[in-house]
């Protein structure tokens, strides 16, 4: 019989491999409407994804319209990293002894991508701050910049969390030593 953290555990990992596919279906569609909208019909800027409406930057300034998408994709896709990183945690924490070296790695990974996924959405927020106050474009991408708060906060907590699961392993090693 299964307990109740194993069972918590599986309905994580069901969850994780939801939100997995469906952070790598976002981003392949928003990469195959850009390159679509670039390549073949500038149409396609109107509905980037689920109404992503940039054909009026895409027509006064391809710059910032490339610009613009290139930091929406690059949001897109570290999250999907760090959901796969997620899922990966699941593959390499063993409940008897939870304190592995590659899972201190892993963690301290994930607190680093996070890091970095809240300091590029910073950058984007505020350059899309910059489109709309020199009226470059009236845009409505604040959706997809935001959170950057959180990614920090959530950097910083897995640092900690990082730290503590070293000083573990460190233990832990210490520990099997002794015995």
């Amino acid at each position: 019989m299964k307990t109740k953290t194993d069972l918590i555990l599986t309905t994580m990992k069901v969850i994780f491999w939801v939100v997995f596919i469906g952070l790598c279906i976002k981003t392949g569609a928003l990469l195959i409407s850009f390159i679509v909208s670039l390549a073949i019909n500038p149409e396609a800027s109107k509905n980037l994804y689920l109404g992503l409406n940039l054909s009026e930057l895409y027509h006064s300034n391809l710059k910032h319209y490339i610009f613009i998408f290139s930091f929406v994709f690059s949001l897109s896709a570290l999250k999907t990293y760090l959901s796969f990183l997620a899922l990966k945690i699941f593959t390499k924490i063993n409940l008897e002894k939870p304190f592995s070296t590659k899972a201190a790695e892993l963690i301290n990974k994930i607190s680093l991508i996070a890091l970095g996924t809240g300091i590029l959405a910073f950058i984007a927020s505020k350059y899309n701050f910059w489109l709309i106050r020199s009226k470059e474009s009236i845009l409505e991408t604040n959706f997809y910049f935001e959170g950057w708060k959180e990614f920090l906060f959530l950097a910083g907590i897995l640092f900690i969390i990082a730290q503590v699961y070293k000083k573990g392993v460190a233990l832990q090693t210490e520990n099997e030593l002794t015995v």
